[in-house]
């Protein structure tokens, strides 16, 4: 049985230069024998936090919607592709919604001393980290590092990786810039055969 990914996109453009990428990642993690399940997080249906903390005291969220199943997903999976563009120096609202969501994992950690993730997996779950950006200026990905580096914290992983492209407005499309697409494979196929090497 192969290591399991969960690959999210969190770009609103399914077929844009973010899922190109992701795509890549995809295709090498599952060359090196990954399964890799894609969640395109603006297609879910559900609410933002509304922190009433039912997840103090449960494992769940008190509402009920797209995410609720998710939560079990992410507790036996070996890694995280995680895939969005910058907006407003940071990362889309939908996808800011979505992990703030995982309150639930946060809950479990760090107010119960439970987490979530079973200890057998706690330490070998790797993360790795797709953006672009329009803009093309030095700390242009800072804002979305530290939201993406947080969430892998509260759900044990490990931030691995990272292949960020600045100047999308000039690159436009990355059809015409193969060497970003086979970086992406690459970093893809890399992180699998890792997870691979420690299921098996």
């Amino acid at each position: 049985m192969g290591a399991k990914i969960i690959a999210l996109l969190g770009s609103p453009r399914l077929s844009g230069n973010t899922a190109k990428l992701l795509e890549e990642a995809i295709r090498g993690a599952s060359d090196a024998g990954c399964e890799v399940e894609k969640i395109e997080v603006t297609t879910l249906e559900f609410s933002s936090c509304r922190e009433i903390f039912y997840c103090r005291e449960h494992e769940t969220c008190a509402m009920k919607d797209d995410i609720t199943e998710i939560y079990e997903k992410f507790r036996n999976i070996d890694g995280v592709i995680l895939a969005t563009p910058v907006m407003t120096m940071g990362i889309p609202g939908r996808l800011k919604s979505f992990m703030d969501r995982f309150q639930v994992y946060f809950m479990a950690k760090y107010m119960r001393g439970k987490p979530m993730v079973p200890e057998s997996k706690r330490k070998s779950r790797l993360g790795l980290y797709l953006g672009i950006s329009g803009m093309n200026v030095p700390f242009v990905f800072d804002g979305a590092k530290l939201t993406v580096r947080a969430f892998f914290q509260i759900i044990d992983v490990k931030y691995w990786g990272e292949l960020l492209i600045r100047d999308m407005d000039t690159i436009q499309d990355l059809s015409t810039r193969p060497e970003f697409l086979e970086e992406a494979y690459r970093k893809g196929n890399e992180m699998g055969q890792i997870l691979q090497s420690s299921v098996t």
